[in-house]
Formats: C-alpha cells, sequence, structure tokens
C-alpha cells in the first residue's frame, strides 16, 4: 500500500482531487458558465429565435450571497411554479418599489413587499414572469448574467437596462 503513494500519476491524481472541493465551491458561490434558451429575453438573448442556438453566458452566483441586486439585472431563478425549473429574467422592481403591472396580472399596480423582486421577460408577450406569478422572493435567484460569452459576435457585458414599459416609483 506504500508504494501506492510513491506513484507519480496517484500522487498527481491526489494533488488535483485535493482542489475539488475548492472548485466545487467556486463554481456554486463565484461564477460559473449558462446557456439561455427560449424567447422570454429576446433581444437580449437569442436574437436571430433559432431554438438551434442558444447564447452562452457567464454567471455571478456570488450575487445570490451578497444580495446585490439592482433593478435592470438580468438574473436567472427557481420558477416559482416550478423549483427543478431554472429561468432568466430582468428585475423590474425591488421591495418598497410600486410598479405598474401588465396582463394578466388582476391588479393594475403592486407594491412589492420585503423580501421580494418583480421580474420581467424582455419579449413582454412570450414570458411568463411576475405579472402571472405576482412578487416573487429574492431567495429564488440563484445568480446575475453577467456576460454573453458565445456567440462571438455578441462577446460582452450585460447591460443594465431599467424597464421603458413599467414605470417604478420608489416610497420616501
Amino acid at each position: 500500500m506504500l508504494n501506492l503513494f510513491h506513484n507519480f500519476n496517484v500522487r498527481t491524481f491526489i494533488r488535483a482531487a485535493a482542489w475539488g472541493p475548492v472548485i466545487l465551491f467556486f463554481v456554486e458561490h463565484g461564477f460559473s458558465i449558462g446557456s439561455i434558451q427560449g424567447r422570454s429575453m429576446q433581444p437580449t438573448f437569442n436574437p436571430d429565435s433559432n431554438k438551434l442556438r442558444r447564447d452562452v453566458v457567464l454567471l455571478n452566483r456570488w450575487i445570490a450571497v451578497t444580495h446585490e441586486y439592482a433593478r435592470g439585472d438580468v438574473v436567472t431563478l427557481y420558477a416559482p411554479d416550478d423549483p427543478d425549473r431554472m429561468i432568466t429574467k430582468r428585475i423590474i422592481a425591488l421591495e418598497g418599489d410600486t410598479v405598474f403591472t401588465t396582463l394578466p396580472h388582476p391588479d393594475k399596480f403592486v407594491k412589492i413587499p420585503k423580501g421580494h423582486c418583480w421580474f420581467e421577460g424582455d419579449d413582454i408577450f412570450h414570458s411568463k414572469d411576475s405579472n402571472e406569478y405576482g412578487p416573487v422572493p429574492l431567495a429564488l435567484i440563484n445568480a446575475k448574467v453577467s456576460y454573453i460569452l458565445l456567440p462571438f459576435s455578441r462577446f460582452g457585458k450585460i447591460e443594465r437596462v431599467e424597464s421603458s414599459r413599467v414605470s417604478v416609483f420608489k416610497d420616501d
């Protein structure tokens, strides 16, 4: 058994495996790569509507730990109606804001409660979002989408864009 640890390949494997927990922590709480599918975030993602192509993005998972969200950020979150499904949406309003809603939401405007946000897709006609779910707990947010990595022709930082479709009023 002692001779096993003198083997160069075994020592190399053990050294590499020792980094496993560090790498796992980095992927779970640091940065990782994901792909965006669907039409709800067009034209920000997948603008050509070709279902065979998906934008590949850099996800900042640390934001889910620090909770440093702002209106206009694009985030990934667990779908409120299916916790096994991850969705991508833009934060429209944060706690304390009052937001004008769109159909199918039954109320004309909603005040966002503490610990919640209002999110919508950029393509309002192809998005299942807070207009169906209502305000969503911030705890469902998994990551902030920071950069488009692929296709290379669209490589760049995701800009924070406050929605022109929704008016947000901050209570004093």
